[in-house]
C-alpha cells in the first residue's frame, strides 16, 4: 500500500497528482496543519500501515509524529518526509526526510518539484514534456517565480482550482497529465479565467478599505478578515501599503492566518513560528487559537480601517509645493512639506516632526497613525470648516487656500 498525506493547495495536489501517475494504486490524505498529526496518528495506528510505504509531502508533523516517525523507520517501516519549507529543516537530519528550500544553484524548490524529482531518481516516473510543463507552473506560482518571470500561467492554474475546486481540479489535471501532450489551459478555461481574475480585483479592492493595522512586537502588522484568494490579496496588499511590514490574512473559517510580505529584512516564518506555525520567509502561517485569536481578533476588531493614499487626486498631490495633506480615520490632519531642515510634518493643533527625506516623514505618518494621503474632498471639507470659506472658493484658487491655512496655524508667518 502506498499512503500519502499532502497539503490541500495547489502544490499539496500537484504531489498527489504526482502519486497517482507513479503508483499503480494510493491513498491519499489531503491534509493542514490543523489535522495532519491526528490523521497521521491514525495511520500509525492502523493495520494499514504495517508494510505500507508512507509519504508526507508539503506539510511538516509535530514534535511527537515526528517521534513516531522515527521509531517506525528504526524498526525498518518505510518513511519518507519531502518538504521545501525553512521550518521543517530539521527532518534532514533523518535519512527519511529531504527538505530543500533552494537548490544548489539556486532555484527554489516546491514540494511538487522535490517529488517529481524523487519520484524520477526512484524509477517511479519517467520525465516528459507534460509533467516538466506542469511541475514548472507549480513551481513558480508556489515560489512567487510567477510574478518576477511575468508568467501568468502560472497563477491561472492556481485560479482554475480555485474555480473547479479540489475534486474537478484534480479529475481535469488527471486526465490532462496522462495525455503526455504538452501541458497547457484550453480555450473555455481561459475565458474561466478571465472572469475570475475581475472578480479577484474586486476582492482585493473591497479588502483594502477593510486593513487594520497594530504593531506587536517591533513590527508594524496589517490584519484583514479574508476567506477567498489568500495568495493574491496577501500580495496585493504588501505592495498598497509598503509601509507595513507584514500582512495577517486572518480565516476565521479555517481557523488559520497567513502571513505575507514583501520585504527582505522580514521573515515571515520566523514570526510564525512564536506562534506554532511555519512556512517560508516571506509566506507563512499559523493556527487559530488560544494565543493568536485576541491578538489578531479581538483586539484588531475594533480598530478604524488603514486610510488608503487617494489615488486620483487634482489639488492635494504629493508634489504640490505650498505642502500635502494627510488624515486618518481617527479625524486626525498632517500637512508636509519641504523645508530648509529636511520634511517637516505638521500636525493640525499639534507637534512639528523633521525628517531628513520625504519617504523617511510619509513612513513615519503611516507607520503610527494609519493615515494616508488625504482625498480631494475630504481636504476641501477641512479647510472649509478651518477657513470658515465655501468649498468652491477653495478650489477656484487651491494654492491660496492653503497658504491661508499655513498663516492661520503658524506654520508659515
Amino acid at each position: 500500500m502506498i499512503k500519502l498525506f499532502t497539503d490541500s493547495d495547489l502544490d499539496g495536489i500537484g504531489c498527489g497528482l504526482l502519486a497517482k501517475l507513479a503508483f499503480a494504486e494510493v491513498n491519499i490524505s489531503f491534509c493542514s496543519y490543523r489535522n495532519l498529526d491526528e490523521r497521521v496518528i491514525q495511520f500509525l495506528q492502523s493495520d494499514e500501515a504495517n508494510g505500507a510505504m508512507l509519504f508526507i509531502t508539503d506539510l511538516a508533523v509535530g514534535k511527537e509524529v515526528e517521534q513516531q516517525l522515527a521509531e517506525r523507520a528504526a524498526r525498518g517501516g518505510h518513511v519518507q518526509v519531502i518538504d521545501h519549507h525553512v521550518t521543517a529543516l530539521h527532518f534532514n537530519d533523518y535519512p527519511w526526510g529531504q527538505v530543500v528550500p533552494v537548490r544548489d544553484d539556486g532555484k527554489k524548490t516546491c514540494a511538487t518539484s522535490l517529488f517529481y524529482d524523487y519520484l524520477v531518481r526512484e524509477g517511479k516516473l519517467a520525465p516528459n514534456e507534460t509533467l516538466d510543463g506542469f511541475v514548472e507552473l507549480v513551481r513558480q506560482y508556489d515560489t512567487w517565480e510567477w510574478e518576477e518571470n511575468g508568467n501568468l500561467q502560472a497563477k491561472r492554474l492556481n485560479d482554475l482550482l480555485t474555480i473547479f475546486g479540489l475534486d474537478g481540479f484534480w479529475e481535469t489535471m488527471s486526465e490532462r497529465l496522462a495525455s503526455r501532450e504538452p501541458f497547457s489551459l484550453t480555450e473555455t478555461e481561459e475565458l474561466l479565467l478571465d472572469m475570475e481574475e475581475k472578480k479577484i480585483q474586486r476582492y482585493i479592492r473591497q479588502k483594502q478599505k477593510q486593513l487594520v493595522q497594530r504593531w506587536l512586537g517591533d513590527y508594524c502588522i496589517g490584519v484583514v478578515f479574508a476567506e477567498r484568494h489568500l495568495s493574491e490579496l496577501g500580495n496585493a496588499l504588501s505592495k498598497r501599503y509598503p509601509h507595513l511590514d507584514l500582512i495577517a490574512l486572518v480565516n476565521m473559517g479555517t481557523k488559520h492566518i497567513g502571513f505575507r510580505t514583501i520585504h527582505d529584512d522580514v521573515n515571515v516564518a520566523e514570526f510564525a513560528q512564536q506562534f506554532g506555525g511555519g512556512g517560508h520567509p516571506k509566506a507563512s502561517g499559523c493556527l487559530i487559537d488560544d494565543t493568536t485569536f485576541p491578538l489578531f481578533v479581538v483586539e484588531t476588531f475594533p480598530l478604524l480601517p488603514v486610510y488608503g493614499d487617494a489615488e486620483q487626486n487634482q489639488l492635494n498631490k504629493k508634489d504640490e509645493a505650498e505642502g500635502v495633506f494627510w488624515t486618518n480615520h481617527h479625524g486626525q490632519w498632517w500637512l508636509s512639506r519641504k523645508t530648509a531642515q529636511g520634511w517637516s510634518v505638521y500636525a493640525d493643533g499639534g507637534e512639528t516632526h523633521t525628517f531628513p527625506e520625504e519617504i523617511a516623514g510619509e513612513r513615519w505618518l503611516k507607520r503610527q497613525f494609519a493615515a494616508g494621503l488625504a482625498h480631494d474632498a475630504a481636504v476641501l471639507d477641512f479647510l472649509s470648516v478651518r477657513l470658515g470659506r465655501d468649498k468652491d472658493a477653495i478650489q477656484a484658487d487651491y494654492k491660496a487656500a492653503v497658504k491661508q491655512y499655513k498663516q492661520q496655524t503658524g506654520i508659515e508667518s
